[in-house]
């Protein structure tokens, strides 16, 4: 379950916004911090570049906030123990990248993480609140967020900059504080911590380059051989991305990918023939690419996942049915549908014609539908 702790007034904005400036430090601020709430952001530019680059950490602890440049944090062992240490409390809001950050940055996958915007969503908040919006729905504060398309990789930061570094954390503790007690009232509290742990793992694994190629959803119309060539070339991508850090479509755009995969080029002149295609790609990487064209082909893709198909229109009603099954459950607990029950997840029991192989619908979630998972099932059979 979440840590307990008391209301907690929102403290005040610091007349110095203070730095940590050497590993030691950092290591000794946070040596008492172990069991405790930790209050935790991160800002870094990511325009260019496959990976992001960390250009600023902020940390809350007790009421007071450092700032920390990547270079400090990095070098600091105590930093690090505890962004890994499941007692220790992570309160972070929309935290998919600082935990992809993290993972690529400090190869660390963080644990004891609560994602208040999770929680915020749980507590009846709206779905998918921007940070902004929910301070001034819980404390009445408008925050200047002026400074958030700003260089976070220049030095010295400007005044403007640090202050929405520490509004970004100043928030945090007194939000979970608001939060918590209103996940309480719902019996809830258990599903933020289970949900935030749940979000936090699925990301840690839904980047495995050998699998990226089910997100390209366009490919579903290729046959279990095309697919299986686009598996090839997209795993290569992610590859080529990492190797040179530059985004996706610098290297090779998805629909290009599944064209070549439709098309399965068997000579140099052939893929330079599909359109869209650039000469620079065939020219360094068309040999490369019709071998994983060739491997494709040839490669075993009878277990293989396939991508999954949008649904055809007696399930598009089926959908709808069970839409409006789930929703009941999701308004008597005044849970937004996107979290209870989105709408990837609801396809999926549709094609699979049941919610019982999906881990998805178990824990807290299961006891939600509890009530409705007999005629869900019903439907599903039907």
């Amino acid at each position: 379950m979440a840590p307990s702790i008391p209301a907690v007034d929102v403290p005040p904005v610091p007349e110095i916004i203070l730095w940590i400036d050497t590993p030691e430090d950092l290591d000794r601020w946070l040596a008492d911090a172990a069991g405790k709430l930790l209050s935790l952001d991160t800002e870094f530019e990511r325009v260019n570049t496959f990976y992001p680059i960390p250009g600023l950490v902020q940390l809350g602890l007790a009421g007071e906030f450092r700032l920390v440049d990547p270079s400090v944090a990095e070098a600091s062992e105590r930093f690090r123990e505890l962004l890994g240490d499941p007692d220790t409390t992570k309160l972070l809001y929309a935290m998919s990248e600082d935990l992809e950050l993290f993972r690529h940055w400090l190869d660390i996958d963080l644990k004891g993480v609560l994602d208040l915007q999770i929680g915020a969503a749980l507590a009846g908040e709206g779905f998918s609140l921007g940070y902004a919006r929910i301070v001034e729905a819980l404390f009445g504060v408008v925050l200047d967020k002026s400074a958030t398309r700003s260089d976070w990789l220049a030095r010295p930061l400007s005044d403007a900059q640090q202050h929405y570094a520490v509004e970004d954390i100043r928030f945090l503790e007194p939000m979970y504080a608001r939060i918590l007690s209103s996940l309480r009232e719902k019996a809830l509290e258990g599903a933020f911590v289970e949900e935030s742990a749940r979000f936090a793992n699925e990301l840690a694994h839904q980047e495995s380059p050998a699998e990226h190629y089910l997100k390209l959803r366009g490919g579903w119309t290729l046959t279990p051989q095309q697919q299986s060539v686009l598996k090839e070339l997209v795993q290569w991508r992610e590859h080529e991305c990492a190797r040179r850090d530059k985004p996706r479509n610098r290297i090779l755009a998805d629909a290009l990918l599944i064209a070549i995969a439709d098309r399965l080029p068997e000579s140099l002149a052939q893929l330079r023939n599909i359109q869209g295609v650039p000469s620079g790609v065939v020219r360094h990487h068309g040999q490369a690419l019709l071998d994983l064209v060739e491997t494709g082909c040839h490669a075993d893709n009878s277990g293989m996942t396939l991508i999954s198909p949008p649904l055809t229109r007696d399930q598009q009603g089926q959908f709808k049915s069970l839409k409006k099954i789930i929703r009941k459950m999701s308004e008597h607990f005044d849970i937004p549908m996107e979290i209870l029950a989105p709408r990837k997840r609801l396809e999926k029991a549709i094609q699979q014609r049941s919610l019982a192989n999906q881990e998805f619908f178990t824990g807290w979630r299961a006891n939600i539908l509890a009530p409705v998972h007999a005629e869900i099932e019903e439907l599903l059979k039907s």
